[in-house]
């Protein structure tokens, strides 16, 4: 979650012990970079169990901040932010955690938000009227970006100078530090409303990919009406598809989607709910998007493993599943179904 200033798990990974059916795989010293080959803490990473048992891990550690802020800003619309998230992505000046949440998941995010006084109901109106009659935002339209600075005092306010400047540009507005702590802790609620949902026929789950910046905009949009279309084939009136923009990178960022449903008269809900992740899935990698960023494979996603790493990559997995484990006691079936 906060990888920008910390780095993902293969950036904090020092050193890690596999303990497999043939012997244990570890490296024989414990330092920050080594060029000795192919990395195998690479063929551990993202391993899924299939090859063994990790029993030791180092990891690098950090001090706690000395110093957090939240932050949030409003946009007239989706693309606005984006561009927003990009310009801030060259710069490298992305903060501890930006996230970009579509207007499907902002209007979401007003219908859970906690009951309020009246004071502050007056308040929230205003600012609606603010937005909507004198700045002329579109609140079917509008997107909030959530922003959680961590580090020096001075190199805080550094960065949020530079952010709010890179926002203004497409313009974004500066909508309090209330709402962007909100809008960062509705992450860790999500799961908790999911499982509250079932009480109420609402499947729900989320999907994520990474895409190139280029078609982040289009991959978006084509998902959202993929998934709305066959809604429509299974006769599913209610539901709920948005995304959010989670991470960026040079290269591109991350997307994350949620979808949920009215189950009220679907004969097999959950089932009925794989099937239209699946048509998702393809739509995303048609547009350019990865099988997973950071979710994995698993057996959800196996079917796409070949295409996704080539038939040689295949053969290349066999060959490390039969050396590690060649009597397949882990047998996990993640990533293809087991020839053994």
């Amino acid at each position: 979650m906060k990888k920008n200033v910390y780095g993902n798990i293969e950036d904090l990974l020092v050193h890690v012990k596999l303990v497999t059916p043939t012997g244990v795989l570890e490296k024989n010293c414990q330092v920050p970079r080594m060029s000795c080959g192919p990395d195998f803490n690479h063929i551990v990473l993202g391993s899924e169990g299939c090859f063994g048992v990790i029993t030791e891990v180092i990891l690098k550690i950090r001090p706690l901040p000395k110093y957090r802020k939240y932050g949030s800003i409003v946009f007239p619309d989706f693309e606005s932010g984006v561009k927003t998230m990009r310009e801030v992505a060259r710069r490298r000046c992305q903060p501890a955690s930006i996230r970009l949440l579509d207007n499907e998941q902002f209007q979401f995010g007003l219908v859970v938000k906690p009951e309020a006084g009246r004071l502050s109901t007056l308040k929230d109106i205003l600012k609606k009227l603010y937005l909507t009659k004198i700045k002329g935002f579109d609140f079917k339209k509008l997107c909030v970006m959530t922003l959680l600075f961590e580090g020096e005092e001075k190199q805080v306010k550094e960065q949020e100078q530079e952010v709010y400047s890179i926002a203004a540009k497409f313009a974004g507005l500066p909508a309090g530090e209330a709402n962007g702590e909100r809008g960062y802790m509705l992450t860790f609620v999500i799961a908790y409303l999911r499982d509250t949902g079932l009480r109420y026929r609402i499947v729900a789950e989320s999907f994520e990919t990474s895409v190139p910046w280029d078609r982040a905009l289009s991959l978006c949009a084509n998902v959202k009406l993929r998934i709305s279309e066959e809604c429509r084939k299974h006769s599913i009136n209610h539901f709920l598809i948005s995304c959010r923009m989670t991470q960026t990178y040079d290269a591109g960022c991350v997307i994350y989607f949620y979808f949920a449903f009215s189950h009220e008269g679907v004969s097999d809900p959950v089932e009925t709910y794989h099937q239209i992740e699946s048509i998702a899935r393809n739509e995303i990698l048609a547009n350019g998007g990865s099988i997973s960023h950071h979710h994995g494979v698993g057996k959800l996603r196996k079917k796409w493993y070949p295409e996704t790493v080539s038939e040689t990559g295949v053969r290349l997995y066999w060959a490390a599943k039969n050396e590690l484990d060649p009597k397949n006691i882990f047998a996990t079936n993640n990533f293809v179904k087991s020839k053994l």
